[in-house]
């Protein structure tokens, strides 16, 4: 493996790892874990639409990455030479 593959495997763990942190994240509309860890953030009268909207865009940039990391990957990755 060379270089840019090497980190792009690096940016498609991170991105995806930070894709399932903030999707869980974000408020539901039922009960459970995003509920419970929003509840914790945020505070219902003060500014979350604020946090709501930043949460978003963080959450569209990390996919982003990792769909761009994808992408790359399967054009460069060299064929049969994993592990």
């Amino acid at each position: 493996m060379n270089v840019l593959n090497i980190i792009l495997v690096v940016l498609l763990v991170l991105s995806g790892l930070l894709t399932v942190a903030l999707v869980l994240m974000h408020s539901g509309k039922g009960t459970g874990v995003s509920d419970m860890i929003a509840s914790s953030i945020y505070n219902s009268g003060t500014g979350s639409g604020v946090l709501e909207k930043n949460l978003n865009r963080l959450t569209v940039i990390t996919t982003t990455i990792f769909i761009v990391c994808v992408i790359v990957m399967a054009l460069t990755f060299p064929t049969g030479t994993i592990g």
